[in-house]
């Protein structure tokens, strides 16, 4: 387990739900919550959504739907983009400490160590979660806009409308090259 802020905003005791029959219900809204994804990814917005903690017979069903926003870069012609986006998420989470007796938890048959489990203290970190579904819904191919011409090939300026080449400045010793002009089409030299 990865250790947390005492005071993260993602991080939930549930003790007092996994003590309560199958079905109860928590819901929780969060509000301007601050997600850094490390070097890979750069949040511009926010965490801001709804999670739902429902009670099950083996632990607890989380169900969030959250949004936040991304900065990207459009593969055409290289400028920023803001990209919001939606996050689900449908995941089940297994304590790891028995609340009554205090022992471990096993292993159930089927169940691997990809398992979502709460942490020795019955808290449910909603971060590592976040930052998986974040990855997984991270858009490929960014388009500033729909139909982005890219960049020139030649100047490697955004192709806008109306975009042309200045004439290229020649060395100033070539310069006499300009007045040269071919006789016949076969002269191209």
């Amino acid at each position: 387990m990865t250790s947390v802020p005492l005071d993260d905003p993602l991080t939930f005791n549930v003790a007092g739900l996994l003590s309560e029959p199958s079905g109860t219900v928590r819901d929780l809204d969060l509000r301007d919550v601050a997600i850094d994804l490390g070097d890979e990814l750069t949040v511009t917005r926010p965490l801001q959504g709804h999670v739902r903690l429902t009670r099950t017979n083996r632990g607890l069903r989380i169900e969030a739907q959250l949004t936040t926003a991304l900065a990207e870069e459009c593969r055409r012609c290289l400028r920023s983009v803001e990209v919001p986006l939606e996050v689900t998420i449908d995941e089940e989470a297994r304590p790891s400490i028995d609340l009554h007796s205090g022992l471990a938890t096993p292993l159930e048959e089927g169940e691997d160590l990809e398992t979502t489990r709460l942490t020795d203290h019955h808290e449910l970190e909603l971060r590592p979660l976040i930052e998986q579904a974040i990855s997984l819904v991270e858009p490929m191919d960014v388009l500033c806009e729909p139909d982005c011409p890219g960049l020139c090939p030649e100047c490697g300026q955004r192709l806008t409308p109306g975009h042309e080449h200045p004439d290229d400045e020649i060395d100033p010793r070539l310069e006499a090259l300009r007045a040269f002009k071919v006789d016949a089409p076969d002269e191209t030299g």
